[in-house]
């Protein structure tokens, strides 16, 4: 019996050392709008008259030979959880994925096609009113580009999942600290605002942090060559050149594909920057936006990626590594506008003014309107929290334009070398503040009760808190720097000389 069980010992030894080896693969779709599509990120209707460069969905599937994941970086402003699904549903029927296993994140792009703010359908169930209101009066996915998208996204995650191939990984961390600001100011009189603007006199300090972190895996072949990156950063992506884009991302794989090749695919996943832009309100000199606005930003985070990649010592780089993948759901209530609020908000929005200052107290009271008829339909939202293990790193997701603060507290906690936050991931609900902004000294745009941004103030810590546990819930691989020196014999005899005078 003790032979047979120092057998079934020398067995298991033997399989876990031939285990299989991480198989990766990488592939991107284009799937840009067309010209006179809705350009999303507002809260009315505006649409795309021109091109700049285009809109993708890139994906990279890890195989470690009992699970797969896939992550998906995407070039739009949000996706909703209607598309997520259905994405999920298509790649399960052609491939082994599961369809917890898939991360899908939107970049956040102002510059992107049309996936948002409602939904085709969305408000059937209301009055008139609220359905111009919704659908006439502001920003609307648009069916024919939804299906693009999934159909995209879909065929990016198959191609990489029928590439799968044994590349060595390689993980890193850089630090970029100045191409993004927090836009929320403490103010004199108390309250917080969101880009108080260049030069007011009433900025005290920023009220919130920034994550400077550039979180990057690279996969190279046997040959050495990149094939594709992750990268992680959390920054705005209204960097906006002129047209349809992908936005600062643009800045970013121009970088990284002069460096290693222009068939090296970027998948990047934006971090936790619902309160992080580009724009320095502190600055005494007039910003200039545009393309030259999404060089520098998308410019300066691939200098520092490719500064990262090229600093992974190729003996530290390996395909031994798990995969793996969690998932949960909160359901979290909707805040709601008092009756009387809303009484006012229904008045106003019965005719739409003309000047200026009323159309902006409009849009407000469109947005409670609309507002209600989502609470009546759906008064709890449900949230996906969604944490993906390669190895050493862990993304702990969110489906928000979730506060910077969250994503740096994940990071403390976390036991994972590498912990790197996706905001806007398998979902949207949104902005999440936290508690402290949506208290007596808070307030800013991401604070306001608008049919985009309505959690209960509790919200961000709940997800905070999940994210934690999912990923606590893992057990990290260590990383490695290299192979250990030799054992020392002789220094380099070149060297071990005096100095020679003569």
């Amino acid at each position: 019996m003790k032979r047979l069980i120092s057998i079934l010992s020398l067995l298991v030894i033997a399989l876990s050392a031939t285990a299989a080896p991480v198989k990766t693969g990488f592939a991107d779709v284009d799937i840009s709008p067309d010209i006179g599509m809705e350009r999303p990120g507002g809260y009315g209707k505006a649409f795309h008259q021109k091109f700049h460069d285009p809109c993708k969905a890139r994906a990279v599937v890890f195989d470690d030979g009992e699970k797969a994941v896939a992550m998906v970086s995407l070039d739009a402003l949000i996706i909703m959880e209607q598309q997520v699904a259905e994405v999920r549903k298509r790649v399960a029927g052609k491939t082994d994925l599961l369809p917890e296993a898939i991360l899908i994140g939107a970049s956040h792009s102002h510059s992107s096609g049309p996936t948002g703010m409602i939904l085709p359908g969305q408000v059937d169930h209301a009055s008139e009113l609220v359905q111009d209101l919704a659908y006439e009066q502001s920003s609307m996915a648009d069916p024919v580009y939804l299906e693009r998208m999934v159909t995209g996204i879909t065929e990016a995650i198959v191609e990489a999942w029928e590439s799968r191939t044994e590349l060595a990984l390689g993980f890193g961390s850089g630090e970029e600290a100045d191409i993004s600001f927090n836009r929320r100011w403490r103010m004199k009189n108390g309250l917080t605002f969101t880009h108080p603007r260049y030069g007011n006199p009433d900025m005290i300090k920023e009220a919130g942090p920034i994550d400077p972190e550039v979180g990057v895996i690279g996969a190279w072949d046997h040959e050495g060559k990149l094939i594709g990156c992750v990268v992680n950063f959390a920054c705005h992506a209204t960097a906006s050149p002129p047209g349809i884009s992908a936005n600062w991302p643009w800045g970013l794989e121009k970088v990284i594909d002069g460096a290693f090749g222009e068939d090296t695919v970027v998948v990047f996943l934006n971090g936790n920057s619902g309160d992080v832009t580009q724009v320095d309100n502190s600055s005494p000199y007039r910003r200039v936006g545009g393309e030259s606005d999404a060089l520098r930003v998308g410019g300066s985070v691939g200098a520092e990626a490719v500064k990262v990649l090229v600093g992974i010592n190729p003996l530290a780089r390996s395909n031994e590594y798990t995969v793996d993948h969690k998932q949960a759901f909160l359901d979290i209530p909707r805040r709601k506008p008092s009756p009387e609020r809303l009484a006012k908000c229904k008045e106003m929005v019965q005719e739409k003014p003309t000047e200026a200052k009323a159309i902006n107290d409009w849009i407000w009271a469109k947005e409670i309107v609309i507002l209600d008829a989502l609470i009546a339909k759906e008064p709890i939202r449900k949230v996906e929290v969604q944490t993906i293990q390669i190895g050493p790193a862990v993304f702990i997701t969110n489906p928000a334009e979730y506060f910077c603060e969250f994503g740096l507290q994940q990071k403390e906690a976390s036991k994972f070398p590498f912990t790197w936050p996706v905001s806007l991931a398998n979902g949207c609900v949104g902005y999440v503040p936290t508690t402290e902004a949506l208290s007596k000294s808070g307030g800013g745009y991401e604070t306001r009760l608008t049919s985009y941004s309505n959690l209960v103030p509790e919200a961000g810590d709940q997800i905070r808190d999940k994210g934690i546990d999912l990923a606590n819930s893992m057990t990290p691989d260590k990383p490695t720097d290299g192979e250990p020196v030799p054992e020392f014999t002789a220094g380099w005899r070149y060297g071990d000389v005096p100095p020679e005078l003569e």
